[in-house]
């Protein structure tokens, strides 16, 4: 089998756009804000919160977690979700890059 077109790009810039595939979902940036309000929470709770199906909740905390915006810990039969602050610190960081390029050119671009 041929290599996959992904393989020209780095792991680094792999990575930072997975987080940012995660995050451009609505349904997937409430719920990142909304375990930001909370301290932990159990997928249910999620559910009360956004109009959406437990299903499709689901599919939605597991592309958050495969990207690594989030971590689960099984409580009892339910899972307790948080954002993981190690991935956001990585996002940031990529973020914060472009802006001091973009500030030491000093000109808007076009």
């Amino acid at each position: 089998m041929g290599a996959s077109k992904t393989d020209s790009f780095t792991e680094g810039q792999q990575a930072i756009a997975s987080i940012a595939k995660a995050l451009g979902h609505p349904a997937r940036v409430a719920i990142v804000e909304y375990l930001l309000k909370v301290d932990g929470c159990i997928c249910n709770d999620i559910v009360d919160k956004l109009p959406l199906s437990q299903a499709t909740i689901s599919q939605h905390l597991r592309a958050l977690k495969d990207a690594g915006l989030i971590k689960g810990s099984i409580e009892g039969n339910a899972i307790c979700y948080c954002v993981e602050g190690k991935t956001v610190k990585r996002l940031q960081s990529y973020i914060a890059g472009i802006s001091a390029k973009l500030t030491a050119k000093g000109t808007e671009c076009c």
